[in-house]
């Protein structure tokens, strides 16, 4: 083999193993997402239960038309109108969209550096950044969002000629395509897409203004009118706008313009919705490779003057999205997610201007990430008592240590392997996970049939987080109270005929008239600061490692009065 093609043969499979990664335990209730996964997973249970696409149905208080209605249908249509209803059939969309954005980015670094090479590190970057892998997996609006809010914009720069003088054609096109993402989050987002096509517009007519205005303004009145009649369809096709409005438009939107009571200029200058959180929200985002990309960031600043039209116009978007982001009360990290394609093809690009030093701390983050899972699994198999963890997760997490050593010592390898490595601790997490997802985290097939067509009670930290013990309790109907009540297991007994209880390891319920159907393992998603502060402190595991219960009460009422459900 010719030895220039060999780094595109080792990136080619190093995309391989990405892929591999975002695969591999997709169906877990661990991976890493975001809360909103349970609501919208309720939203598209109880629609498809309805036999209707809209209008949407929900139990939830004020989170009926919470987002559009395309995310919703998606989850109907992957999950057979709910007769797959598992965490796999709900996810896989989410991660074909993530892998067609890849290939975007691939299709648009090929087409501006000419080189394979490049385009692998593109999709690398892109799949390597840790807001692709927490949201571009799970059930949320964000992986079709940033695909279909990213593809008008990689078209024009892959086709410039074709697309920027195109009258009709190109525009109405990029509009629908707007349009789609619109109905998967928010009309909200045309602020930031309008915003940066004009401005690309406009840089490609040197800043001329009339030129602008009059060559290009029926153009993006074309985009922005087509964008908002696919959104449109939503109040057009539900038997209820009315309802539409209130609660998508009113709420949900412009009420993130609301600083609830702080004031605005206080939330925009100090706290974690500040702007100065939102700046490094970039950076954080892209987990791992923070420091490569804050490097690269820096460096762009600096050779701002040399750079080509292409880079610009990338660098255009990244801004306007902070800029945009940057205005409501409400700010996240997560508003920033259209940006990291572009990121991932700067970083591409600039690969060589990033210092070795940047991609060497990226390499001594993922070391210690590693070192952190063979501390929990360590600890966590001792406290159980028994073999957790077989033979081959611990040779498996020596050589993961050994290839980050090797990439921090060979400074040729420094680089390729800093791409590597966020995969590694991926996959290195999801198989810390698996006790979890095995027989260790579920429920006995015994205790899964005394339960079915039964209510059982399971504690709720957040919105619909009973629904997640909808797919660990099959045919039971299931219900949420508060943890944050800390009931003890002798008061829940007195309230709910069947409930799950969790206490820490190698506690038991106590209670009176009380049968243990079942336990399995859990891990405690959300703490208070208290334990957080505890935990920093070293007292980790009463915080993170619980033993959840399934207990049935024979002291308790049929049908628990005046309770009240988490929602």
């Amino acid at each position: 083999m010719n030895a220039k093609h060999l780094p595109v043969l080792l990136y080619g499979l190093a995309v391989l193993l990405a892929v591999f990664a975002y695969f591999y335990g997709l169906d877990s209730q661990y991976i890493p997402k975001n809360g909103d996964e349970y609501p919208y997973a309720h939203i598209t249970r109880l629609t498809a239960e309805s036999g209707h696409l809209l209008p949407l149905q929900s139990q939830l208080d004020h989170m009926r038309d919470t987002k559009p209605p395309l995310l919703f249908w998606q989850g109907i249509a992957a999950t057979d109108w709910g007769q797959d209803w598992d965490l796999w059939h709900l996810r896989i969309p989410s991660v074909i969209y993530t892998l067609l954005t890849a290939l975007l980015v691939f299709v648009l670094t090929l087409r501006l550096s000419g080189k394979t090479e490049t385009g692998l590190v593109a999709v690398l970057a892109w799949l390597a950044f840790f807001s692709t892998y927490r949201y571009g997996r799970p059930f949320l609006a964000n992986p079709p969002e940033v695909f279909w809010m990213t593809l008008p914009f990689f078209i024009l720069l892959s086709l410039p000629r074709a697309t920027f003088d195109s009258r009709l054609t190109a525009p109405l096109l990029l509009g629908l395509a707007l349009g789609v993402g619109l109905l998967y989050k928010s009309f909200a987002l045309l602020a930031p897409a309008g915003i940066t096509l004009a401005w690309w517009y406009l840089h490609q007519r040197r800043y001329n203004w009339h030129a602008f205005i009059t060559r290009d303004g029926a153009k993006l009145t074309i985009i922005v009118a087509a964008a908002l009649a696919v959104f449109a369809l939503w109040f057009a096709l539900d038997p209820n706008p009315g309802a539409v409005w209130r609660e998508f438009v009113l709420r949900e939107n412009l009420g993130k313009l609301d600083a609830h009571g702080a004031g605005y200029f206080s939330t925009l200058l100090w706290g974690g919705s500040s702007v100065w959180a939102l700046l490094l929200g970039y950076p954080l985002n892209a987990g791992l490779l923070a420091v490569p990309v804050a490097a690269l960031m820096w460096a762009a600043w600096r050779r701002r003057a040399e750079m080509r039209d292409a880079e610009k116009m990338l660098w255009m978007l990244v801004a306007v999205l902070f800029l945009v982001f940057a205005l409501p009360s409400q700010r996240s990290a997560r508003y920033l997610l259209e940006g990291m394609p572009a990121l991932a093809v700067l970083l591409a690009m600039g690969w060589q201007r990033v210092g070795r030093w940047a991609f060497a701390v990226s390499l001594g983050l993922a070391g210690l990430a590693l070192a952190l899972f063979g501390f929990l699994s360590r600890h966590l198999q001792h406290a159980l008592g028994g073999t957790l963890y077989p033979a081959a997760w611990w040779l498996l997490l020596g050589a993961a240590i050994a290839l980050i050593a090797a990439g921090l010592v060979l400074p040729r390898l420094t680089r390729p392997f800093a791409l590597v490595a966020p995969f590694v601790v991926y996959l290195s997490f999801s198989l810390f996970l698996q006790p979890f997802d095995g027989a260790f985290g579920h429920y006995s097939s015994h205790a899964l049939s005394d339960v079915r067509g039964k209510m059982v009670w399971t504690p709720c930290d957040f919105r619909a987080k009973d629904e997640g013990h909808r797919f660990l309790l099959p045919g039971a109907r299931v219900s949420g109270y508060y943890e944050s009540a800390a009931l003890t297991p002798a008061e829940l007994a007195k309230r709910y005929r069947m409930f799950a209880v969790q206490l820490p390891l190698g506690e038991q319920p106590a209670c009176e008239a009380c049968t243990v159907i079942g336990s399995r393992l859990e891990i405690r998603g959300r703490q208070s600061g208290a334990e957080i502060k505890d935990m920093l402190k070293g007292n980790v595991f009463p915080h993170l490692f619980v033993r959840e219960w399934l207990v049935e009460s024979a002291s308790a009422p049929a049908d628990p009065a005046h309770e009240q459900v988490c929602r």
